[in-house]
């Protein structure tokens, strides 16, 4: 039965794994969507949100029946609890990516973007790809160390985002009120998009070292004890 329980644990990082794949692929989608008028792209982003929502759903499930069954502890427990906080931040990621797509949709066949901001637009959606890639890296390695440093890495997004609020209040603006709330908007997807990929990378920490991210030092990373050690989950019945 140990075997068992060890594969439902296994089971439940797979899951957190292909949502991060899903929603990384649906930011750079809608990205493309956004920046292109490409309304069956930005259809086919909206549409396959189903199926990250439907990979939360079974993970809770999962989790919640081996809370159940196995009353895990230690090392465990905190896989299992802290595999459904991860999930609902990459939902929410999910969710933040059909937005994106769902501005394409409202704005066809027009460009919600101006064509002087598709360069500002363009790197947010690839940097956000890349952090939600590194996000996912960090589920399956259990690296502390890059999981620490995707928080620095999200000072870029931050910084594009100021970028996109420069262009908005800049006096010289000449796009009209609907674009630069939709623009407003936008950098706003972006930007949490960024934060729920940081805040996966930051739970990764307490699931590897029992302690929060900022407690932390980039270049300290504390060994896990194996599963099979005296803090290992319960066996199954």
């Amino acid at each position: 039965m140990r075997d068992a329980y060890h594969e439902e644990l296994d089971s439940i990082g797979d899951s957190l794994v292909e949502m991060a794949r899903l929603v990384g692929s649906a930011i750079g989608r809608a990205t493309t969507a956004i920046l292109d008028a490409d309304l069956k792209l930005a259809e086919s982003v909206i549409e396959a949100d189903k199926k990250v929502d439907e990979l939360q759903h079974d993970l809770e499930a999962k989790a919640i029946a081996l809370l159940a069954r196995q009353q895990p502890v230690a090392t465990d427990l905190r896989i299992v609890v802290t595999s459904l906080r991860m999930s609902a931040d990459l939902e929410r990621s999910g969710d933040l990516a059909q937005h994106v797509a769902k501005l394409a949709r409202l704005r066809f066949p027009n460009r919600a973007v101006p064509h002087d901001l598709h360069a500002t637009v363009l790197e947010m959606g690839q940097l956000a790809q890349r952090l939600m890639a590194k996000a996912a890296e960090c589920i399956i390695t259990k690296d502390v160390d890059m999981a620490l440093q995707l928080e620095q890495d999200d000072d870029e997004m931050d910084l594009l985002h100021r970028t996109l609020f420069q262009h908005l209040i800049d006096d010289r603006w000449k796009h009209g009120i609907e674009t630069a709330v939709d623009v407003t908007l936008l950098g706003r997807y972006y930007e949490r998009y960024a934060d729920h990929a940081v805040a996966v990378a930051k739970r990764v920490v307490f699931l590897v070292t029992g302690e929060h991210a900022d407690e932390l030092q980039p270049d300290l990373q504390p060994e896990i004890q194996p599963s099979g050690g005296p803090e290992a989950g319960a066996e199954g019945a």
